[in-house]
């Protein structure tokens, strides 16, 4: 499976690498705001995205609508920290995938990735 990872932190962005690439994602993009994500998404179409919400350039709420445009069935995961809770009834108005709270914690990701290669 392919994941894009977009997130302002470098750190954020390695973790998540480090830990699909343990479960066995073969493709790993990255992006480091919300313009690149969309960028590398429609070049790319990725399996699925993990994205934070608040970026510079373009928020994850523009990038999750903008996705969503260029292919209704994009899963797209949405990172909150607990100042951005109020982004989530518009992120799921956009038609985001799941949530995830950070600090992201592996399972969280795990559980994800399982529903999404059962199909759920």
């Amino acid at each position: 499976m392919k994941a894009l990872v977009c997130d302002d932190s470098i750190l954020v962005r390695k973790k998540f690498k480090e830990l699909l690439t343990k479960i066995g994602f073969g493709t790993l993009l990255e992006a480091t705001d919300g313009e690149e994500a969309v960028r590398i998404y429609k070049a790319q179409q990725p399996d699925i995205v993990f994205m934070d919400i608040i970026m510079p350039k373009k928020t994850g709420l523009e990038a999750l609508k903008e996705i969503r445009a260029a292919n209704p069935n994009a899963k797209v995961v949405m990172a909150s920290s607990v100042g951005t809770q109020s982004h989530l009834k518009e992120a799921v108005d956009f038609g985001v995938y799941d949530f995830l709270q950070k600090p992201i914690e592996d399972a969280q990701v795990l559980k994800i990735v399982s529903n999404l290669a059962n199909g759920k």
